[in-house]
């Protein structure tokens, strides 16, 4: 009995033994972990936030009737430049019922008051001659003969204006006459001959017969997200993409940041404006999509490293790399970091360009084989 249990625990001691020894061989067999290293390198560094947007005049005049009327001739179209003053378009008047027949009736009551005055004054005039009265006398005559006849034409006059929208005499200044009233290139005419256009008053914004726009003078209009308005400020440079135009990047100034922003989709936007600087030889459509890079910060040619390198401390917060120091051997370094474009980060202090900085993650040699 005691020699069945002796050989049972020498037994169990060689099988424990034999498994520590298996177990001990098999991590001494195993692979190294080995980590990876990355060096520093120069880099330009631009922290940037985008908006979108597209490119506008920064002046656009929309020319509007002062009469109703209907589209008769049209003289110019899209992409003509225009002066100040030259002949955009002409209208043909329809004319008022009600503002016709009181027009109508205004000369009939002015040629009866025209006639009657006419007659007081050829008979002042007769007994004048006779005697009778004084020349103060005739001389009023005059004047009321005389008013009546000014009276009777401007009444002649307005009927014309009423019935054809000019009047001889007053050609040049016809609000028939469509003319730009400021020089530049013709954006739209949104009108073609045969529509009806009305005029602009108080009560009405009137028909658009043409938009004129200075194109040498474009601005960015877009919209930024509340969480990037906070970075941003007036004057910082733009970078402004055009989707139409590949491989060229157009400079502007960023001069106008809404106070007060609008929801769309759920978020909220605000408005901003950069003026472009002034391209010889590059016509830039109204209207076109664009994109701005907005430039917060920039740093070219600085000595930079991957953010993911850089690790913090738990306590302090503040940035460090393990630098590799031998064989697979790494010691902690504490540096200063500068601008991040949220891939590359600006190393102000602690590095060099020899340096070799660990990778975070540990890679085996089979896995790297694999």
């Amino acid at each position: 009995m005691k020699k069945s249990v002796t050989i049972t625990i020498l037994a169990l001691i060689v099988v424990v033994f034999s498994g520590s020894m298996y177990y001990l061989y098999q991590k001494n067999t195993e692979d190294p972990v080995v980590y990876e290293v990355e060096t520093p390198s120069k880099q330009n560094i631009v922290k940037k936030a985008v908006a979108t947007g597209s490119i506008l005049p920064l002046e656009e005049v929309l020319i509007k009737p002062n009469i109703s009327g209907v589209i008769e001739e049209i003289y110019v179209e899209g992409g003509d430049y225009v002066k100040s003053g030259d002949l955009l378009a002409k209208i043909k008047v329809v004319p008022n019922l009600n503002a016709l027949n009181d027009a109508k009736n205004a000369i009939d009551e002015a040629k009866i008051n025209l006639d009657d005055q006419k007659r007081n004054y050829e008979r002042q005039l007769s007994i004048f001659n006779k005697g009778v009265i004084s020349q103060a006398d005739l001389e009023r005559a005059q004047v009321a003969y005389d008013q009546a006849k000014q009276s009777y034409n401007a009444a002649t006059k307005r009927y014309d204006i009423v019935k054809t929208g000019t009047t001889r005499g007053l050609s040049n200044a016809a609000n028939t006459l469509i003319r730009a009233t400021v020089s530049g290139m013709v954006l739209e005419v949104p009108v073609e001959v045969g529509n009806q256009v009305i005029e602009s008053n108080n009560f009405n914004e009137g028909t658009t017969i043409a938009a004129i726009a200075d194109v040498d003078k474009m601005i960015f209009e877009g919209k930024v997200d509340e969480s990037e308005v906070g970075k941003i400020k007036e004057d910082l440079p733009l970078e402004i993409t055009v989707g139409a135009i590949e491989n060229k990047v157009f400079d502007a100034v960023l001069d106008y940041i809404a106070p007060k922003g609008k929801e769309e989709n759920g978020a909220i936007q605000f408005e901003i404006k950069g003026t472009l600087k002034k391209q010889d030889s590059m016509f830039i459509r109204a209207g076109l999509s664009a994109n701005a890079s907005i430039i917060l910060a920039r740093a070219d040619s600085v000595l930079a490293l991957k953010e993911a390198l850089i690790q913090f401390d738990d306590d302090t917060k503040k940035p460090f790399v393990e630098i590799e120091t031998g064989e697979q051997q790494f010691e902690r370094r504490d540096i200063e970091l500068g601008v991040s474009d949220g891939i590359y980060v600006e190393v102000k202090s602690g590095l060099g360009m020899e340096d070799k900085i660990k990778v975070w993650n540990a890679i085996e040699e089979e896995e790297n084989s694999n």
